[in-house]
């Protein structure tokens, strides 16, 4: 039976084998201390974060998350270790609440690696908190127990470090902080659940028209357990049995309009999956939100498949080490049999794992199968034959498909990588081998054009999915060494201006983008955008930045890293195309401009994670197939609206 504990109460742990299991409303920090008998942490290595994970005994995440499994093993914790305390706290830097009162209260269970629930305890009474100390696992007579601690500090890291005993604590909160968020750089950003009955939330900073508000991809999900099983929201009854595809954790809000129904299963079959089966109030967003959930469920079902693998392991481990801990059955026909009875067993929880993914990964290749063919052109790969009927919008789509995910247990199961509109951080194409790519070009100057090329075709599908006028594309290419690449944006009239060049031209460019940024901030907060100058274009606009540095001075630098911190939210967005290394004379100033940015990479690199389980995902970018025409015929009709627009708007009007 569950124990519920409050704060102080305790409670006996029946084995020495557990996981910690931590459940937020929002992305945290988990980690832990070892502390001696009287719980003093007597340096850094006594600590695991996620810039140091594992210790003897105990591994913790590596990046923040709303959810997270810590693993424990007391029984390989040095004589010495008598207090093992789990620690939670509020990313610093990155964006987020920045006290554990402004958010749902934080829950953390004690299990057995089979999942099965020896202890709970919610947080609560938390307020200016922003670190806190969750529970204590302590060692009494030889027998340990859990202790539901509960303790906040409104210091955050230093100070509860600091109030353990550790002498380095502000330094090691700073490492660990510096750690996160370079792990939440790298993480694609889990869509914000939208409120009950909150139908249409969003406005342009200047006055424009409002757009869908997301749903997000599952509410308060129950963090991945090892059973074979994918994770539905806490509340909801897991009776096992394959992927449901009615999706009930896919519905955060009931839509005016029901979605598709499945057709009916044969007996004993799942139901097949439908597109659009989803919630949301049109059906672009139904299929949004149906390609969230099925990034979700891949990611938990494949964290259950792997949990299990692991289970299975250290089970027979166990069993190995307890054959080889007695003299009497080390050798020998019986010392034979047991290691023989071990592994069998081992290799059959393996099986049972695999085919429960299996069967699992099976029902969400069939649903991908249904999706991709109905997905509109912001979501649609370039070789859809959507693009062919294309046509230019009337509206903004919620998000724009910028390249596919898989993980390695499935790889032909690709997931559409899609991010909001509008762009709520700017893009970073790399052109270097910082990522250490595993497959793709050895030449640097063709992984450079390829970065490019990337570049391009993202470029390309904006100007396609916003409506005529509503965006505007500008390029800086210092050296013009991307001309080719460039070249289907130039001959289409689709840029604003040619590509600038030269020290002058990025001075030119960035002073005027630096320039609208400032007065639509300043019409904003005043109230005032009725006031902004007539000549002022409201429309979004793009920077595609190639080749940096080459060409920007210190005064260039500042300006661009102002675009990158201020623009989103006026309607200015920054898109890369650099090698970092080519930028290392600047050394850590460039640090936070890399950190707000979404790095995407030319070739497939396994560089992004999921922001439930933290998966590595390889990401291969939306390319133009090599000899198609479309990419002419979307940016030619694109840039015929634009300038059937502005011949529209400089017709002089007369009065009625």
């Amino acid at each position: 039976m569950t124990a519920e504990l409050v704060r102080g109460q305790n409670h006996p742990l029946p084995q020495t084998r557990l996981e910690i299991r931590i459940s937020a409303g929002n992305p945290i920090v988990a980690g832990a201390t070892l502390g001696d008998e009287r719980g003093t942490v007597h340096g850094a290595e006594w600590v695991a974060h996620p810039a140091s994970p594992q210790l003897a005994g105990i591994e913790v995440p590596k990046q923040a998350a709303a959810d997270h499994r810590l693993a424990i093993d007391l029984d390989a914790m040095p004589d010495h270790i008598h207090r093992v305390t789990v620690l939670l706290a509020l990313p610093a830097g990155v964006g987020g609440p920045a006290r554990f009162g402004a958010m749902a209260a934080p829950f953390v269970a004690v299990t057995g690696l089979d999942g099965t629930e020896i202890a709970g305890y919610t947080i609560t009474d938390l307020d200016s908190e922003s670190a806190v100390t969750a529970l204590e696992l302590y060692r009494r007579q030889g027998a340990w127990k859990v202790r539901a601690v509960g303790q906040g500090y409104a210091g955050g890291l230093a100070a509860m470090l600091h109030d353990q005993g550790l002498a380095e604590a502000t330094d090691l909160a700073a490492r660990i902080n510096e750690a996160v968020a370079r792990g939440m750089a790298r993480s694609v950003a889990q869509p914000p659940p939208r409120s009950e009955g909150d139908g249409r939330v969003r406005t342009s900073a200047v006055g424009g028209d409002a757009d869908p508000a997301p749903v997000g991809g599952g509410a308060d999900p129950a963090p991945a357990q090892p059973q074979t099983q994918p994770q539905r929201p806490q509340g909801t009854p897991v009776t096992g049995g394959p992927v449901n595809y009615e999706h009930p954790a896919r519905r955060t809000a009931a839509p005016p309009t029901p979605a598709p129904a499945a057709p009916p299963a044969a007996p004993g079959q799942p139901a097949q999956p439908v597109a659009g089966d989803a919630s949301g109030w049109t059906m672009d967003e139904r299929l949004y939100n149906q390609v969230w959930g099925m990034f979700e469920d891949l990611a938990r079902t494949t964290a259950a498949y792997r949990s299990a693998v692991d289970f299975a392991e250290s089970r027979m481990e166990q069993e190995l080490d307890r054959v080889l801990s007695d003299p009497r059955t080390r050798v020998g026909p019986a010392a034979d049999s047991a290691r023989a009875e071990a592994r069998a067993k081992h290799a059959d929880l393996v099986e049972q794992a695999r085919a429960a993914l299996d069967r699992d990964l099976a029902q969400l290749t069939a649903e991908a199968e249904v999706v991709e063919p109905a997905l509109p052109p912001a979501y649609a790969r370039w070789d859809s034959p959507v693009w062919q009927a294309y046509q230019v919008p009337m509206e903004v789509p919620m998000a724009l498909r910028v390249g596919d995910l898989h993980l390695p247990e499935r790889t032909g199961l690709r997931i559409p990588m899609l991010v909001r509109l509008p762009l709520e951080r700017g893009l970073w194409i790399d052109a270097g081998r910082s990522g250490g790519f595993g497959e793709g070009p050895a030449d640097s100057g063709e992984l450079r054009r390829l970065a490019a090329d990337a570049a391009v075709a993202i470029a390309a599908r904006l100007l396609a999915v916003y409506p005529a006028g509503e965006i505007a594309v500008h390029v800086i290419d210092p050296a013009g060494s991307a001309a080719g690449s460039f070249a289907p944006l130039v001959g289409s009239g689709a840029l604003a201006e040619p590509p600038a060049a030269g020290a002058q031209g990025v001075s030119s460019v960035l002073a005027a983008l630096t320039r609208r940024v400032d007065l639509v901030q300043m019409a904003v907060r005043s109230g005032a955008t009725d006031a902004l100058p007539p000549d002022l274009d409201t429309a979004e606009q793009l920077l595609i930045v190639h080749d940096f540095p080459h060409g920007f001075d210190d005064r260039a630098v500042t300006q661009l890293r102002y675009l990158a911190d201020e623009g989103p939210a006026v309607g200015v967005h920054l898109m890369m195309v650099a090698d970092r290394e080519d930028a290392r004379a600047y050394g850590p100033v460039l640090d936070p401009l890399w950190r707000s940015l979404l790095r995407l990479t030319p070739v497939a690199d396994d560089h992004l994670a999921d922001p439930w389980v933290g998966h590595a995902w390889t990401y291969e970018p939306s390319m133009v197939p090599r000899g198609s025409r479309v990419l002419d015929q979307v940016l030619g009709e694109a840039s015929r609206a634009a300038n059937a627009l502005k011949a529209a708007r400089a017709r002089p009007s007369y009065g009625n």
